[in-house]
Order: C-alpha cells, then sequence, then structure tokens
C-alpha cells in the first residue's frame, strides 16, 4: 500500500479524527489540559455497553479453549501488543494459571515492548510466523488487538490462525474495519476521536484495556478461579501476597488470622483448599479429591461436601 492510500485510509477512521473539543489543545492551561484528557476517558466505559454481547461470547470460547487445554494468545503491535502482554504476565500471578496458558505477542518480538521496532507491524508474514513460531493449536484462542483494525501484523495472523481452525477474536477502536471482518468474533470499541489526534495510547488504549481485563478475569471466574469475589487460586510468591492469601482466607471463612495461617500451611499455601477444609470440616485429602471432581469450583466442592 503506498503513501496516499494509506492516507486516504487513516482519513476513514475515528480514532485518526480530529476532536473538536481539544482543537486548542497547545493554548489551554496545565490545568485545563488534565480537566479535558479526564473529561474525554469518562464516555470511555458506556461506548463499550454495545460490545458486551460480543464480549460474553468472547469469555465462553475462551473458558471452552481452557477446558480442553488450549491457550488465549493475545496479539497486537505498539500499544495495543504491549497491553495484550500485560495482562497475559498477570494471569499466572492472579489465577495461579501456568504461564503458556495465557500468551501475549507483539510486532517485532520481546524487544518491541521497550522500543519500537520499526516496519514490524506492516508484515503480516510476520503475524503469522509468530503463531508458527508458539506451536498453534486448534484448542487455542487468538484475540486480534488494533486500535485501527486494519493492522497487517495482526491480519495476517487471524488469517493464519483460521487456516489452523482456530477460533480468533476481533479487537477494534473503528467500525466496519478488516480485523473486525477477519475474525470469528468482532468486539468493536468505537471511542471516537482523541484528545491528542491519533494517539491511540489514550482513549483507544484504555477502552482496549477494559475489554482484556473482561476477557480474562470473566474466563477465569468461569472456569473455576474465583470464589464470591476472591481470587482463590493466587500464587503467594511474595510477603505481600501470602499476606493477601491469608486474609482471602478470614475473608472467606469468616477466621482469624492464625487460624487462616494453619489451614495454609496445611494446604501448601493454596487459599482455595484451605478455604474449603475450613468451611466444610472435610479433610484436606478429601477436599483436594472434591476440588479435582468440580474442576476448581469451590462452591460446587462445598456444595458435595455438605
Amino acid at each position: 500500500m503506498n503513501t496516499e492510500q494509506l492516507v486516504q485510509q487513516l482519513a476513514s477512521l475515528s480514532t485518526e479524527a480530529r476532536n473538536p473539543a481539544s482543537q486548542q489543545l497547545d493554548r489551554l492551561t496545565t490545568l485545563e489540559l488534565v480537566q479535558l484528557i479526564n473529561q474525554a476517558d469518562q464516555h470511555i466505559a458506556s461506548r463499550l455497553n454495545s460490545a458486551l454481547p460480543a464480549i460474553a461470547v468472547a469469555v465462553e470460547h475462551i473458558v471452552s479453549a481452557f477446558a480442553a487445554g488450549g491457550r488465549l494468545i493475545y496479539l497486537g503491535a505498539g500499544t495495543s501488543g504491549r497491553l495484550g502482554i500485560l495482562d497475559a504476565v498477570e494471569c499466572p500471578p492472579t489465577f495461579s494459571v501456568p504461564s503458556s496458558q495465557v500468551v501475549g505477542l507483539i510486532a517485532g518480538g520481546n524487544n518491541a515492548m521497550f522500543k519500537a521496532v520499526e516496519g514490524a507491524e506492516d508484515n503480516a508474514a510476520l503475524g503469522a510466523a509468530d503463531l508458527q513460531n508458539i506451536q498453534l493449536d486448534h484448542r487455542d484462542l487468538v484475540v486480534g488487538i488494533a486500535a485501527s483494525g486494519r493492522t497487517p501484523y495482526v491480519l495476517g495472523a487471524l488469517a493464519y490462525a483460521k487456516t489452523q481452525g482456530v477460533t480468533t477474536v476481533g479487537i477494534s477502536c473503528n467500525a466496519d474495519t478488516p480485523v473486525l471482518h477477519h475474525a470469528d468474533i468482532a468486539i468493536c470499541a468505537d471511542v471516537g476521536p482523541e484528545v491528542l489526534t491519533g494517539s491511540t495510547r489514550m482513549k483507544a488504549g484504555t477502552a482496549q484495556k477494559m475489554i482484556l481485563n473482561m476477557l480474562s478475569t470473566a474466563a477465569m471466574v468461569r472456569s473455576g478461579k474465583v470464589y464470591q469475589n476472591l481470587m482463590v487460586d493466587l500464587h503467594a510468591s511474595n510477603e505481600k501476597l501470602v499476606a493477601r492469601a491469608v486474609r482471602i482466607v478470614m475473608q472467606a471463612t469468616d477466621c482469624d488470622l492464625a487460624t487462616a495461617q494453619v489451614a495454609l500451611e496445611q494446604s501448601k499455601m493454596r487459599a482455595k483448599l484451605a478455604i474449603l477444609h475450613l468451611l466444610s470440616g472435610q479433610s484436606i485429602t478429601d477436599c483436594e479429591q472434591q476440588l479435582q471432581q468440580q474442576q476448581g469450583f469451590v462452591s460446587r466442592a462445598l456444595e458435595a461436601l455438605r
């Protein structure tokens, strides 16, 4: 695609349009600047309402992928890729899943997380190659993230995923874009022009982060990683998380600190198992067996033990 064609394409995108409210951005005071940015951000959540049904469908497919032993794979360029990686790396400590279960790929490789790799996002073949390099499997689910909805790297990855029988999700901040048309499940977060024209790390980036939060968190809840609203499958890998595990056990069972600590020690620091043990009054061994039978759902295991 030549420059003239690309200019024409960008002219059709709402994320590239000038925001009338910020036409005099360079003349504002510092307070006025931050007030304007804050005002623009307040509209993001409501603009996602229409996308919620598609997000829910995507969550159900992610849950099915996990149940089949598949992975959730995020893929994007620039800010979009970095947001996918951010969401992926937070899943193991939050939900005690292996780092291989939620994967983030970015155009240009891991170095692009910290420094732009010029031209990588324009390479459709690179998107396919990155999926090949992680041995994409038909059980996986691929989420292509592109604020513009036209990023060749993402389109190449989505096209390759389809040839492998993989379910695909497309996230775009513009309506009627190739990423949405090339995905099985289309999620459009049309948040409109940015305060700083074309800077999609702002409203578009925030909308994308909100969507990824919903996808991963809801999928983990639906996969038995949560009891009530407590992250009972957290991995207590540092002092703060150990303290959080103790507090979670106390909140879930109304026990005191000493009781929670003993239960966690007996459960090898597995908050979910400690909670079930305290609530059911059954042995650690019986609780562990029941959790396995109930696919990790504490509420179901508790009903079975009572």
